[in-house]
């Protein structure tokens, strides 16, 4: 079953945004042509573009310096050792010292080339790393879920890198590869249109074949992008799996999904390298019928007289240079491909839509205070699924501390992630003292609302930070009387750091229980008006659960709080309990009134006993 059609026009159907996410997160438009993907990813960074022109500059400055020696080489022969008078030593010097001082200037515009466009394209990618962050903590939940988290990391990491080595090798050899060949084609038809012709004949089949072979690379290093992105992703989910691994001895399993899709990415890039390496074959026969052809007519044109022995040398030497951006193009393209197929994965994630918008400067900033929390006539499905919330109708009173229970599946977490506006609702409203959560400014809500997760995340940092996370100005002595008035000094003193304790990477130097403190504690510290508890006490042993329920009793007075209640002992000392099955809010009431009614919240609480005892 699916939800049923909004009747909003600012309502969407989650199955309509999950279709436009799943189609934006994998693939950036396939319409869009190589050269299209680059203008945009350089708009997107526009400190690529800054000073462009002076490095462009020293770029023909330095591409200008390769003809000195092959200028040099025809005049020395065709003035200074075969000219009318004799050898001219002194003419040879002259032109010796003058090649030696272009080629110290050639040198130094080729250094200062390479560091500017060192220098711009750090600068271009690192706002381009920035952007894509961002974007992607813009991201709804529900839509980074739509893809493993190591295939997202991923296109804000290895595939920018891809685009860093793209730009500061391939994007400068390919400035300096293209005025090489213009400079080298404008003299090589100084000293022989007619050479300059039959090189160009030759050569020009090998540039057809490159831009027809384009479009094959471009797929293929997409496909080596997103193989990449899942060898991420796997890796990443067994690394941090590891002791569920362990405890399931599923290691030679999970060693075979990681070899699968290691040899998947293998396949991938040997496929793009077949097909980037079937020009060099191709363009080492065109370059060696092109000399051959040169020699022979050249040396025809030289009997008549059309050409001297000098200029012919010259010519030989800038055909190298001629041919050494077409040999070069196998490698150029490679790059190229990709870094365009790179660049088409971070496109396709900032141009994911954030489903979660924030009004910005025009939203609601709500005054401080107990809040009101209004659902009215909420409905919500995830894509793809059945209905997960079905019509709720309900209102929590400013101050009331709320117990959400009910069966695994009916509709508990998903009644929480609407009231912290992490998802949105297909239909009907959710509404904070009468403003709707959707016109509520971003910073303002963040403010007012707190979660407290089932598994408090911790960072790779110490107790102390973790706390002051929420409120980064908080001195220590602030948090440590937050501890305090939370009854939690006794549990901070056995720790032999203090605050200073280290929580390791994710808190596992911490128990579960621990960092479930440690969660409370910073919720108390980013003092709420509404604060959203999920499963505040599960997986705790009783002593800990002691310390939860008293630090919670402290946290919650004078707020609005609602606790998703595993264990009922939290139903029991809430104001209100709200009982969910199939979506559906069917019981209302304390938690005296509920217990002796028959009904879903009865049958829970008997169950729970008895599981107690």
């Amino acid at each position: 079953m699916s939800a049923p059609a909004p009747t909003r026009s600012d309502e969407r159907a989650p199955d309509d945004d999950g279709g436009r996410r799943r189609s934006l997160l994998s693939l950036h438009r396939s319409t869009d042509t190589a050269m299209g993907t680059l203008r945009r990813g350089l708009q997107l960074s526009p400190e690529f573009a800054k000073g462009l022109w002076i490095t462009l500059a020293l770029a023909v400055v330095a591409t200008a310096g390769k003809i000195i020696v092959p200028v040099a080489v025809q005049q020395i022969i065709d003035n200074g050792l075969t000219g009318p008078d004799g050898p001219d030593l002194a003419f040879v010097t002259r032109m010796v010292a003058t090649c030696a001082g272009l080629l110290v200037v050639t040198m130094a515009c080729s250094y200062l080339m390479n560091l500017r466009l060192y220098r711009a394209t750090e600068s271009g990618l690192a706002t381009l790393r920035r952007k894509a962050f961002r974007h992607v903590h813009d991201l709804s939940v529900l839509t980074q879920n739509s893809e493993r988290k190591g295939a997202l990391v991923s296109r804000v990491t290895s595939d920018v890198d891809q685009i860093s080595t793209f730009m500061q090798w391939g994007g400068l050899l390919l400035i300096v590869s293209s005025g090489q060949l213009l400079v080298a084609t404008i003299l090589m038809a100084v000293y022989s249109w007619q050479l300059t012709i039959v090189v160009w004949v030759c050569f020009l089949p090998l540039l057809f074949g490159v831009r027809w072979l384009q479009k094959l690379l471009s797929k293929a290093y997409l496909k080596v992008r997103e193989r990449t992105g899942d060898m991420l992703g796997a890796v990443g989910e067994t690394v941090m799996g590891a002791a569920v691994i362990r405890a399931h001895g599923t290691e030679e399993r999970t060693a075979g999904r990681i070899d699968t899709t290691v040899l998947a990415t293998r396949a991938a890039q040997v496929r793009a390298q077949r097909l980037s390496m079937a020009v060099s074959p191709f363009a080492e026969i065109v370059a060696a019928v092109g000399n051959t052809a040169v020699v022979l007519v050249g040396v025809w044109l030289g009997l008549g007289g059309g050409l001297t022995a000098g200029q012919l040398i010259a010519f030989l030497f800038l055909m190298t240079l001629f041919i050494q951006p077409m040999m070069m193009a196998t490698e150029i393209f490679n790059e190229a491909q990709n870094a365009i197929a790179g660049w088409r994965r971070v496109l396709g994630v900032l141009d994911t839509v954030p489903d979660i918008a924030d009004p910005g400067e025009a939203g609601h900033v709500l005054p401080r205070g107990p809040v009101e929390v209004r659902f009215d006539h909420v409905t919500y499905a995830y894509p793809e699924g059945p209905v997960v919330l079905d019509d709720v109708d309900v209102t929590i009173a400013p101050g009331t501390r709320v117990a959400v229970v009910g069966e695994t599946g009916s509709g508990k977490t998903t009644f929480v992630k609407l009231l912290t506006r992490l998802m949105d609702p297909a239909r009907g409203t959710v509404r904070l003292d009468g403003v709707d959560l959707r016109e509520v400014a971003f910073t303002s809500l963040r403010g007012r609302v707190v979660m407290v997760p089932q598994e408090g995340f911790l960072f790779d940092s110490s107790l102390g930070d973790n706390i002051r996370f929420a409120r980064p100005e908080s001195t220590d002595a602030e948090l440590e009387a937050a501890v305090t008035e939370l009854g939690l000094a006794d549990w901070l003193g056995s720790l032999a750091h203090g605050l200073n304790t280290p929580v390791g990477q994710r808190g596992e130097s911490l128990s579960a229980g621990e960092r479930q403190l440690v969660a409370l504690v910073r919720a108390y510290v980013a003092d709420p008006d509404l604060l959203v508890l999920d499963e505040a006490t599960s997986a705790v042993d009783p002593h800990t659960e002691v310390r939860i329920q008293r630090a919670l009793d402290r946290l919650t007075r004078g707020r609005t709080s609602v606790a998703i209640a595993h264990r009922l002992s939290t139903a029991e000392a809430a104001d209100r309990v709200l009982v969910f099955d199939d979506g559906r809010v069917v019981q209302s009431g304390a938690h005296a009134e509920l217990v002796d009614r028959p009904g879903v919240y009865a049958d829970l609480y008997a169950s729970w006993a008895r599981s107690s005892a």
